[in-house]
């Protein structure tokens, strides 16, 4: 998982959590949001566990979101361990990466987003 920004009609930018399945290549889930912090991540892959299973590993990158006290209780909560690529690195989280600049080309540079509830409902359905 890893963030995206974009912007609304209105020019307010907001942000996008796509969360991918490195093993199957499933995007599990899109939650877009004004501000997305710890809590909103760990409440996202929250949702995500009871139909899909807990992974013994996620990879994410040196984000403020996924190296807080929420996500690391929550991870520790879950048995999940949290595998941080080295700072400045993307390529080692190269999957991810990719996977966001194609939905960006292909459907988010699609869309307009009147609000955040717009927004929402329009990358949910990408799931």
């Amino acid at each position: 998982m890893d963030f995206v920004t974009d912007r609304l009609e209105s020019g307010s930018y907001f942000r996008i959590l796509p969360v991918v399945d490195q093993f199957t290549r499933e995007c599990l889930a899109v939650k877009a949001g004004r501000s997305l912090g710890g809590k909103d991540v760990a409440k996202c892959l929250g949702e995500v566990i009871p139909s899909r299973g807990t992974p013994d590993t996620i990879t994410v990158d040196n984000g403020s979101e996924f190296y807080s006290r929420e996500m690391d209780a929550w991870a520790y909560r879950n048995g999940i361990s949290l595998d941080f690529i080295r700072p400045g690195k993307p390529v080692e989280n190269a999957y991810i990466e990719s996977f966001n600049g194609r939905l960006r080309d292909e459907c988010w540079n699609t869309q307009l987003f009147f609000d955040l509830m717009d927004a929402q409902e329009k990358t949910t359905g990408i799931t």
